[in-house]
């Protein structure tokens, strides 16, 4: 679900937002992002107005201030309680305040007050943060502007309930009263090759001949009506870099901002003989989010897939992919969740077939999205000797509850690495990226024309990977300089996967001198050494960004060591709180505060609460059943008249898709379709209304069809995709079968199929170098969807010790029309 934020009156009426301003300032792996929000109050009494926006999970917020006519006020960091008693004794007193906070229960939330905003006056909204950019499995480093830049426009007369926050979605481009204007400046060691977005932008502007500085700007009248995301490309991005951040000139030193700060961002590279070979032992567990939005489309567009087969699809492939010998089970979760087999299965030709005609009846019909409980049901079994576990978690959803989860999963983080999937724009950035963080796995965001397969094949690489164990770090620095580390220890090494290593470096006379760093582990029982020089010259006019990162990165590790004891060990929630306070970098015990001391008069009546936002529904990227509610949302012990408002507005929303629809009898069907759905979804979703009291709500007729009152939602067929038919048509071992459907997928007919193998080949080898040499031939673009079922397909025909392998791949490249040499196949 896409949670869209803005600043809203505490009765959650829009304030309108004339503009947004962005610049972005790239250097090499991170990047500062620096918003300013223009609104106007157009209502005729003063306004406590407030601000939800996410961040990504690991961006500092450094910087905030606010300007309301001609007064500017910038923020500074003060202890969370602390500044929220100052906001209210500002507002009591007839003072100017604006508060800036993280959320208590996920750190990619953050809330701003504002108080009070005048009738007819501007307010300007200035926002800095810092944030290391994730590598994708393209090489590309992505920079994704989420809803703290895309507060979407609340469509007047709507209603988003109770709670704080805009919670609305995207609404036609057309539809949207502002605009935005980006430009961001790339800086890189490295020639930069390209910048991508799924929005359209201006030329990249080269500012040197060695292309490592480049500018890029967001194309003229953009509407943000989305997320705004940046893929940018070097060129040997793989190459290990170090930065060296010169002190904060007015700091002391000997502290975080008055020494200088090194960020080292690493490549290990394996010893190919290591690599060559993958395990085949494992415990694969796939938790797949079933909750109604799991129906929205992957993408904005016509012709976009849901999630939910998108997931079928991306099940299909690892269940596919998995090796002999390990051991599966899959977990669907949503309010409640279902598991496809009691406790993990050996992987068979028998359980694959079992699992994936589950996976074929797999619907998003399980409500809201609680991760907790089927995460505390795994960690509740037992480890299988010598298969070790690997968890892949594929959601599109956010939890109120996301620190209590990463507790769970960092307590348990030594029996097993996870592997996270944020699908779609709404995805919690703390949560998946936590969950991989904290459990040795690494973490995915699925979005705008992505396609989820190829990157859970990445993963699933990644995952069969030798684990790296007994990692250690060491700096080789001159004696008069010493080394505090700022990042938790290494804990989880892959294959062609960035380790970001900050520390902060005290001592004289940096800047003539070398140092060095060594990272040390075993990788399959083999002694495995990669080291990075770097001069230790410290860099100018950096901006702080690595010192904040830095002190961002430790800040974490000691919020999560302070919720580990409960608050019992003494000195750790002070430390965070004078860190931060030193650092100019929010956390969970600090919030940022700036009060405007004028003579304005005294607030009349009692100051309302600060609100977490909550999820709103939007019928036209999504379907009917798209309605995250939790026990928490929603009691069942909810009045009729308040379903009756929620019906209305469902049935409302439903009516926009009727009212193009051209012929009568078209125009009927679908509103029959839609009034059975929106009944189905109060019996299936809730799971206690009744047929009779669904009707009432929705005023139909009564004598509709108990069918469309029990049955799910229907769910689209894609056009059968030729791949899909030859993955789905692979046995467990690797290979494939002569039959008609294989012949079909090739575009012949059995005989045609039948007639060119040669006669002292079998029949099933015959059909397994068929559809190799079909998918080099014809899907090579495709290769990251099939290169594990491949490899699959290759160790079973050397298995066989077939002595006329090449008269089979001559045969096959005849008769398919392709020219694929065998060492291609790997035979």
């Amino acid at each position: 679900m896409v949670t869209c934020c803005g600043l809203v009156t505490v009765k959650n009426e829009p304030v309108p937002l004339k503009s947004i301003a962005v610049e972005v300032s790239v250097q090499g792996h991170v990047a500062t992002v620096s918003s300013t929000l223009q609104y106007e109050n157009q209502e005729q009494s003063p306004l406590e107005a407030i601000f939800v926006f996410p961040l990504p999970g690991e961006a500092a917020v450094c910087r905030f201030s606010a300007k309301i006519g001609q007064t500017e006020v910038v923020a500074e960091v003060q202890e969370k309680q602390k500044a929220q008693q100052q906001y209210d004794d500002a507002l009591s007193s007839g003072q100017q305040a604006f508060l800036l906070e993280e959320s208590d229960e996920s750190p990619d939330v953050f809330k701003l007050s504002v108080g009070s905003l005048p009738p007819g006056e501007k307010a300007s909204v200035s926002l800095d943060y810092v944030t290391e950019l994730a590598v994708q499995a393209d090489d590309g480093l992505r920079l994704c502007l989420a809803a703290v830049l895309n507060p979407r426009y609340q469509p007047q007369g709507s209603d988003s309930g109770s709670g704080g926050s805009a919670q609305v979605s995207s609404v036609p481009a057309g539809s949207v009263p502002y605009s935005l204007s980006l430009s961001a400046h790339v800086s890189s060691p490295h020639p930069i090759s390209r910048v991508e977005s799924n929005c359209p932008l201006d030329p990249l502007n080269y500012l040197n001949t060695e292309k490592t500085q480049a500018t890029v700007s967001l194309a003229a009248g953009h509407q943000f009506d989305r997320d705004v995301e940046l893929l940018l490309y070097y060129q040997d991005t793989h190459q290990p870099t170090a930065i060296v951040e010169a002190a904060q000139a007015s700091a002391k030193p000997g502290s975080l901002m008055g020494d200088p700060v090194v960020m080292l961002s690493l490549y290990p590279e394996f010893p190919k003989d290591v690599m060559s070979s993958m395990t085949s032992h494992g415990e694969f567990l796939f938790v797949v989010d079933r909750s109604g939005s799991m129906e929205c489309p992957m993408h904005l567009g016509s012709g976009s897939q849901d999630r939910i087969s998108s997931a079928r699809e991306t099940l299909l492939l690892l269940l596919k992919s998995l090796p002999m010998g390990c051991y599966f089970n899959i977990i669907g979760f949503g309010s409640s969740y279902e598991s496809f087999f009691p406790k993990s299965v050996e992987y068979s030709q028998k359980t694959m077939d079992e699992a994936l005609q589950k996976v074929k009846e797999m619907r998003a019909d399980l409500g809201g999205t609680e991760i907790l409980q089927p995460l505390k049901h795994i960690y509740s079994q037992p480890c299988l000797p010598d298969q070790p576990r690997q968890l892949f978690l594929f959601t599109d959803g956010e939890v109120e509850n996301t620190k209590e989860v990463l507790d769970l999963v960092k307590t348990n983080a030594g029996s097993h690495r996870c592997f996270s999937f944020g699908i779609g724009e709404g995805a919690s950035t703390a949560l998946i990226s936590g969950v991989a963080k904290q459990a040795r796995g690494h973490a995915q965001f699925i979005t705008g024309q992505d396609r989820m397969q190829p990157k859970a094949m990445q993963s699933l690489r990644f995952a069969l990977q030798p684990a790296v164990v007994d990692i250690s770090v060491k700096w080789n620095v001159p004696k008069e300089v010493s080394v505090t580390p700022l990042s938790p220890p290494i804990r989880v090494l892959f294959q062609g996967h960035r380790a970001l290593l900050y520390a902060q470096l005290t001592g004289e006379r940096l800047g003539d001198t070398e140092g060095s760093v060594t990272v040390k582990y075993s990788l399959a029982k083999q002694p495995v050494e990669n080291q990075l020089s770097f001069s230790l010259k410290p860099a100018e006019d950096t901006g702080m960004t690595v010192h904040r990162l830095g002190a961002r990165t430790l800040i974490q590790s000691l919020e999560v060591e302070e919720r580990e004891q409960d608050g019992g060990k003494e000195g750790v929630k002070e430390k965070v709180i004078e860190l931060s306070v030193q650092s100019g970098v929010s956390s969970a015990f600090t919030a940022f505060i700036a009060v405007h001391k004028g003579d304005g008069e005294a607030l009349q009546g009692q100051l309302l609460r600060r609100h977490v936002p909550t999820p709103m529904l939007d019928l036209r990227g999504c379907s009917l059943t798209d309605w995250d509610f939790s026990s928490s949302v929603l009691e069942r012990d909810m009045k009729l008249s308040e379903l009756d408002d929620r019906a209305d507005q469902l049935m409302c929303s439903a009516s926009e898709f009727v009212v193009g629809t051209k012929s009568m009898s078209a125009k009927k069907k679908a509103e029959g379709s839609l009034a059975s759905r929106v009944k189905g979804f109060f019996s299936k979703q809730l799971g206690f209304f009744s047929k009779q009291g669904a009707c009432e709500v929705l005023e139909c007729d009564e004598d509709c069809d108990e069918e469309d009152f029990d049955s799910p939602a229907p769910t689209s067929k894609p056009m059968r995709d030729p791949l899909l038919q030859l993955i789905s048509l692979q046995k467990a071992s690797g290979s494939w079968v002569l039959e008609a459907a294989l012949a079909e997928v090739l575009v012949k007919t059995e005989e045609e199929v039948s007639k060119p193998k040669p006669a002292q080949v079998d029949q099933e080898v015959w059909a397994t170098v068929l559809a190799l040499v079909w998918l080099y031939g014809f899907k090579m673009e495709a290769q990251e969807d099939w290169q594990f079922l491949a490899m699959k397909a290759v160790s079973w025909i050397q298995a066989q010790k077939v002595a006329s392998v090449s008269e089979c791949v001559q045969a096959g490249n005849t008769l398919l029309g392709c020219q694929v040499q065998k060492d291609t196949l790997g035979l």
